[in-house]
């Protein structure tokens, strides 16, 4: 009875035994597959985070080549409109001569000051302008007074484009063969000025300061010959008859 007892508790020691050992055989073989996974897992959390670093430059690079783009992109043009009756102050770079020039002749010149709107310089000193001769009189043998009369007729802006305006007609004639007197007559309007003064006898010019009745014109003028003579360099003054719109960058 105690031998059949002695073989049983030796028969359960030994299961339990053989129990335990499969028991830590399993555990042992998880182990390695949950170290691997963990291991997968971190290469490919490093992997993801190795990319986005990678990208990230790319995309800084990008906004900051985006943000100097607008910094250096030029302001947008504007349009400014010069009002009618604004003085246009200019200095002819053509010469004109009743004697030589023909009507319709075209001839140049330059701002002599600035235009400018609202604080806004539409048209610098020295922008080119362009203008027409409207009508000549070449002096005459008896009393036929010499004449010349002239309009602007475009403003081209440095580096800007050409913009046609219409202006007043700037006038001037001589008065007499005797009195060799100069007369200027303002912006069309008709309205004479006496401003000449006789200067010596017989082959004498009268050279005179030009005040413009219509437009505050000021200038020199000579008549030699009984011609009148319109240098280059002349200061001349016209004013717009109509509004002009000018682009502005």
């Amino acid at each position: 009875m105690n031998t059949k007892r002695a073989i049983q508790a030796l028969a359960l020691a030994f299961t339990l035994a053989v129990m335990a050992g499969c028991q830590s055989a399993g555990n042992q073989s998880s182990s390695p597959d949950q170290a691997a996974d963990a291991s997968a897992s971190g290469a490919a959390s490093g992997g993801a985070s190795g990319q986005t670093s990678q990208r990230a430059p790319l995309r800084h690079r990008g906004e900051a080549s985006s943000s100097r783009q607008a910094a250096q992109a030029p302001p947008a043009p504007r349009t400014v409109t010069v009002a009618a009756g604004t003085a246009v102050h200019v200095r002819l770079s053509t010469a004109l001569d009743t004697g030589t020039t023909a009507p319709g002749s075209t001839f140049d010149g330059t701002l002599s000051e600035p235009l400018v709107v609202n604080g806004v310089t539409v048209a610098a000193r020295g922008s080119q302008v362009s203008g027409r001769v409207t009508n000549v009189i070449s002096s005459g043998r008896l009393k036929r007074p010499a004449e010349i009369s002239l309009m602007l007729t475009s403003i081209t802006p440095e580096g800007g484009q050409r913009t046609s305006i219409s202006t007043q007609t700037w006038s001037v004639s001589g008065k007499s063969h005797k009195k060799r007197d100069i007369t200027m007559v303002g912006g069309g309007a008709g309205v004479g000025a006496v401003i000449g003064a006789i200067a010596g006898g017989g082959k004498g010019a009268a050279i005179g300061s030009l005040v413009g009745a219509g437009a505050g014109t000021a200038g020199a003028f000579a008549t030699g010959k009984k011609e009148i003579a319109l240098p280059a360099e002349t200061s001349l003054a016209f004013r717009l008859t109509a509004p002009a719109t000018f682009t502005v960058l």
